[in-house]
Parts: C-alpha cells; sequence; structure tokens
C-alpha cells in the first residue's frame, strides 16, 4: 500500500522531499513496472518513526558533511597536520562523505515520500558504489592501523617506513581494491536472474538483500563465491588490525613514559573505536549466510554504519586529539586576525 506523498507536511519538508524523490529518479505520479523496478519498502512498517527518522538522518548526513569537510580543510592547511596519520584520515572522511552519500538521498525521499521504486539499473549502481567505498573503508582503517603500529613500535625509523611514496600507494592500493571487490561482486549478481518479486524490506539495495531474490539454481554458487568475496574484504583487513594493535599494546606496556602512553592511547583508541563501530554492524551484515539473514532486523543495522557512523568519525578523531584542536584554534584566530584587518583598511 502506497502511502501520500507529503501533501500533509510543512511547505519546506514537502519542497525537499519533491526535490528528493527527482534526485533519485522517482516520480510520485509515475505508474512504473514493478517487473523492472525494485520496491524498496524502507520503514514503512513503522509509520510513525518516519518523522523522526527523517530528522535524525538528516542531522546526521549534515554533520557528516560538515565535520570531514573541517577535518580535510584543516588537515590541508594546517602544516603541522602534514603527517601520513592526517594524510590517512582525509581519505577516510572523503570515503565516508562518498558512501553516506551514496545511501542518504534514496533514504530522505523514501521517508518522507512514497515507496521507493529504483529501476535495476539504478539499484545496481547504488550496490556498486556503496560496495566499494564500503570496502574502501575496511582497508583504509587496515592502513590506518598499521601506520598507528609504526609510529608506536618505530618511532626513530617511522619516518623512513611511512614515506609519502608509499602512503600514496597504500592509499591508492585502499581506493583500488574497494573498486574491484564492488566490481567483482556486482557483476556475479548482475549475472544472476532474479526470481522472487522484487520487493526488499530494506532502504538500500544491499547485497545479502538482493540474493534472497537470486533463483534457486546455481544461487549457491554464487553465494560462495561472493561470501569468498567478503570474507577476503572484512577479516583480512580484521586480521591486519588485530596483528598491529597486539604490537602496539606490547610497545605501549613497555613503555616508561606515562606521557608517551597517554598520546599512544590516544591517537590509537579513536582508531579502535572507529574500527569497531564500522565492522562490528559490518561484520554483522555481509558474514552471516543469505538464507539466515533478516531484512527487517539488518535494515537498522545498515542504517547505523551507513549514517550514524560516518557522521560519529568525525568527533571521534578530534573530541580527543589536541593536534587537530590547535590547528582549528589557529584557524579560527586566522579567520579573526583577516576580519580585523578588513576593517582597518
Amino acid at each position: 500500500m502506497k502511502r501520500k506523498a507529503c501533501t500533509t507536511k510543512p511547505a519546506s519538508i514537502k519542497y525537499l522531499c519533491l526535490i528528493l524523490l527527482n534526485l533519485v529518479g522517482v516520480s510520485p505520479q509515475a505508474n512504473h513496472s514493478s517487473a523492472e523496478r525494485f520496491l524498496l519498502l524502507g520503514f514503512t512498517d513503522w509509520p510513525s518513526l518516519q518523522p523522526v527518522l527523517f530528522a535524525v538522518v538528516l542531522l546526521c548526513y549534515l554533520l557528516t558533511l560538515t565535520g570531514n569537510a573541517a577535518l580535510v580543510l584543516l588537515a590541508i592547511r594546517d602544516p603541522r597536520l602534514h603527517t601520513p596519520m592526517y594524510y590517512f584520515l582525509c581519505h577516510l572522511a572523503l570515503v565516508d562523505v562518498g558512501f553516506t552519500t551514496s545511501v542518504v538521498p534514496p533514504l530522505l525521499a523514501s521517508l518522507c515520500g512514497p515507496v521507493l521504486q529504483l529501476p535495476r539499473g539504478g539499484c545496481m549502481a547504488q550496490l556498486c558504489a556503496s560496495l566499494a567505498l564500503g570496502s574502501a573503508e575496511c582497508v583504509l582503517l587496515a592502513v590506518m592501523a598499521l601506520d598507528r603500529a609504526a609510529a608506536v613500535c618505530r618511532p626513530l625509523r617511522y619516518a623512513a617506513l611511512a614515506s609519502p611514496r608509499l602512503c600514496c600507494a597504500l592509499a591508492s592500493a585502499s581506493w583500488l581494491g574497494g573498486l574491484a571487490n564492488s566490481a567483482a561482486q556486482t557483476a556475479l549478481l548482475a549475472a544472476r536472474p532474479l526470481c522472487a518479486a522484487r520487493r526488499l524490506d530494506h532502504f538500500i539495495c544491499e547485497l545479502p538483500a538482493l540474493l534472497q531474490l537470486a533463483c534457486r539454481g546455481g544461487r549457491s554458487a554464487t553465494e560462495r563465491q561472493m561470501f569468498a568475496a567478503r570474507v577476503v574484504i572484512l577479516l583480512v583487513p580484521s586480521a591486519v588490525i588485530l596483528v598491529s594493535y597486539t604490537a602496539v599494546g606490547r610497545a605501549v606496556w613497555g613503555m616508561r613514559s606515562r606521557a608517551g602512553r597517554r598520546k599512544a592511547a590516544s591517537t590509537c583508541g579513536s582508531h579502535l573505536t572507529a574500527v569497531c563501530l564500522f565492522y562490528g554492524s559490518a561484520t554483522y551484515t555481509y558474514l552471516q549466510p543469505t538464507h539466515s539473514y533478516n531484512q527487517g532486523r539488518g535494515k537498522y543495522v545498515s542504517l547505523f554504519y551507513t549514517v550514524v557512523t560516518p557522521a560519529l568519525n568525525p568527533l571521534i578523531y578530534t573530541l580527543r586529539n589536541k593536534e587537530v584542536k590547535g590547528a582549528a584554534l589557529r584557524f579560527l584566530r586566522s579567520l579573526g586576525r583577516g576580519q580585523v584587518r578588513q576593517r582597518v583598511d
């Protein structure tokens, strides 16, 4: 059953809904064939929750854009932040912005408009983009763990180990690895015919939900191949992170300086928090058999790691980081001095 599209909402919300519907290619009056389109039910099972979710998702998206943009601006502008740690952090910020942008506009449209219908090409495009950026984040978090391990365990050789060329190569490998994983899994899924009704109890075209629509013939072989790819992109970086922080823990335990321990705990603690938030929910979604995946529960878990976690990452990396706070204060002071000079002139 379709819902009424924004007719009872305030004018500003109504216009925002219409803009979002146009952006995702949905017309409230269109009569589309269900055979050519995927019907994303979103959160229609909780109609009273939708206005609250709309406000929360919009707020998280704005925080993601402003927080990550501010982080990148400070890292580029302040010479004291021209280090490998903040170089990788800038890439993480860009990944988070792209990742949440691939999800939020259709989600907001579904929360304030009719039940969302996406063409097969649009659904595959969203799947490919979210998989590529999510996979890139998995690899990038592992690269950042290696960087922290090198900084804590080999401080005297850190400058040589984390050379600009190597940092650029590792960042490029993260992006390319995510793109390769996404292209492989999207191609495998696109090659399979879909036999079940194209109704997803979800707000995005997510891989486990789409796999449940695949025809039975050959589905197990395709699922095994795709599951192996998910294991590689999730468990290999997880193993790298575990080994890296085991080495960090040993190095910190052997430190005699309390100041050194506090500094290591501060920088590594922020990264570990981000890792736990992202990997915990992503592992639940992607490392379970397709037949046991519950779309009703899965969409709430997906909401957390696609919308909430990218908004929290800038806060996690800045609240306890004196270097970023100092860079922000210097930036604000420079803006204040610039305004004073303009007034004097």
